[in-house]
């Protein structure tokens, strides 16, 4: 054969690899309102800059008449690519060729690229639209799983690890995204669930479509299971790029730095009103970090779920940082279940990356309540102080008003081994609130009082005013500097300068036992 009949034979292999489960296969993937495995990978990777590998592997199945029906790729795309310049790892699963089930090829290719990309030191991002363990090939294909956990684990806090679901993904194909450390899913077409609707029907007698149990709106609002649901998804691709854009490559390096022309003694007079006078009144604090950070952008991580905490990615003066922040809106900013479990796994991920943590305090507890209690708030709560404590990144905290009680200690205090730490003049450090203190301290006085009410409020004005502000902190050390709000982003690009070299570490030990 010539050299001439050899490059042909390539090129016809090469176009039947990129027609995946042919044209009608394709067709019906439109019509179901998806993009093909191709079409994403397209889209996620700057033009022209993406390199599949395995595109001719095939299954190596004789049962069930499999050896007669071989398609190039075997249902997965595997390859390497810039975004935004940066190298990139990738899978795309292809519910064109059999539903985009796991094969034990399918498997490897997969293990393939994600071994790569932990030897390169570069993200992986896994494409998932696929029906799960390929039923012929038995316990091979549970096999082919097994092997993909295993590298989700041992590259966890390694390389940055994110999965989009972009279709069906059930049973146990649900346990590698769950261990990434993002997912982002799209309304309507995507779908999680260890067990379908029909399965669920016929066990627990529960009827519930796909979509209340499974899809993206119930994982990212009920169950946390989703960090993002978007709309579209060319809009989860484009989530994805600017997710990227905050993160470094690998735990070895630093987030990317973008220069911006956003002054770093920009100070907005808004900030000075913004947190109101009545220590009662809600504010928005994604309002006070859009007049603080770089540019306005500031980049919310999991909207949807527990309110009450925003977490998300920023720049202060061309530095990434994760911000934290209590939410004064929703349930006053108080820590609860949900909310602690959901800041301790941010914390955790940006220590893991040498991403710097700012933290924004207005909390007025812990949520107190029997569903609370019997729900473990102990333990859940103990998860986000675990998280602070371990956490060796710059750590810089602002107290905009409340920081009462336990809440004051694990909201990355300076006791926790924050490395600075702010206040506003209308911070209020105490165990409790005056209310509730006056009611404790007094209570003799109180009883025997003419006016109960009266004195109730003369002696809370009081504590307020002499024991429920920042100076007391302040003169103890765990407040650094009582700052004017408008000068909030100055002081927190200063302590990042100063913090850019900050070395830090904890015991020698294998690993802590985080209370999960």
């Amino acid at each position: 054969m010539s050299i001439d009949e050899r490059l042909k034979k390539l090129e016809e292999m090469n176009a039947k690899a990129l027609l995946g489960g042919g044209e009608a296969r394709i067709e019906r993937q439109h019509a179901a309102g998806k993009l093909t495995a191709r079409e994403r990978v397209e889209l996620l990777f700057d033009p022209g800059s993406f390199v599949e590998i395995d595109k001719f592997v095939v299954h190596r199945c004789t049962d069930f008449e499999m050896d007669e029906q071989k398609i190039l790729g075997d249902g997965v795309i595997t390859g390497y690519g810039k975004v935004e310049g940066r190298q990139v790892f990738a899978f795309a699963q292809d519910f064109t060729v059999f539903g985009g089930s796991l094969s034990g090829a399918f498997a490897e290719k997969i293990c393939k690229v994600m071994d790569l990309a932990a030897k390169a030191g570069g993200p992986v991002i896994g494409l998932n639209d696929g029906a799960g363990a390929r039923i012929q090939e038995g316990v091979a294909s549970l096999g082919g799983y097994g092997d993909v956990f295993l590298r989700n684990v041992l590259q966890s806090g390694v390389i940055p690890q994110i999965s989009l679901i972009m279709g069906p993904c059930a049973g146990g194909a649900v346990y590698s995204p769950a261990m990434t450390d993002f997912i982002l899913m799209v309304k309507n077409t995507s779908h999680m669930m260890i067990t379908g609707p029909d399965v669920i029907k016929t066990v627990t007698h529960e009827e519930v479509t796909a979509e209340e149990l499974g899809g993206a709106l119930t994982h990212a609002t009920k169950s946390s299971v989703a960090d993002f649901a978007a709309d579209s998804e060319e809009e989860c691709i484009q989530l994805t790029r600017r997710l990227l854009s905050f993160i470094p490559q690998n735990n070895m390096e630093d987030p990317p730095f973008v220069e911006t022309d956003d002054p770093a003694d920009r100070q907005d007079p808004a900030l000075r009103t913004l947190v109101p006078d009545n220590p009662n009144k809600p504010y928005d604090i994604k309002e006070l970090l859009r007049l603080v950070v770089d540019d306005s952008n500031f980049f919310e991580v999991a909207p949807l779920h527990a309110k009450n905490l925003v977490i998300g990615f920023a720049r202060f003066g061309g530095r990434s940082v994760g911000i934290v922040a209590n939410q004064p809106a929703h349930r006053a900013g108080v820590l609860d279940i949900k909310c602690s479990t959901k800041g301790a796994r941010f914390v955790r991920f940006c220590d893991a990356f040498n991403i710097p943590i700012i933290t924004f305090v207005d909390v007025p507890g812990f949520l107190p309540g029997v569903d609370q209690e019997h729900g473990g708030i102990i333990k859940h709560g103990a998860k986000l102080l675990y998280a602070f404590c371990e956490s060796t990144v710059p750590r810089i905290t602002i107290i905009t008003r409340k920081a009462y009680g336990g809440a004051y200690v694990v909201m990355s205090s300076k006791h926790t081994r924050a490395d600075i730490n702010l206040a506003y003049p209308t911070a209020e450090l105490a165990v409790m609130g005056p209310d509730g203190a006056v009611k404790i301290v007094f209570r003799n006085e109180l009883k025997n009082a003419k006016d109960p009410d009266s004195r109730h409020k003369e002696l809370a004005e009081d504590y307020r005013e002499n024991f429920a502000n920042p100076y007391k902190a302040a003169e103890l050390g765990y407040i650094d500097e009582v700052i004017r709000p408008e000068e909030t982003r100055l002081k927190v690009i200063q302590a990042l300068d100063m913090l850019g070299k900050k070395r830090d570490a904890n015991p020698p030990k294998k690993h802590g036992n985080i209370p999960l």
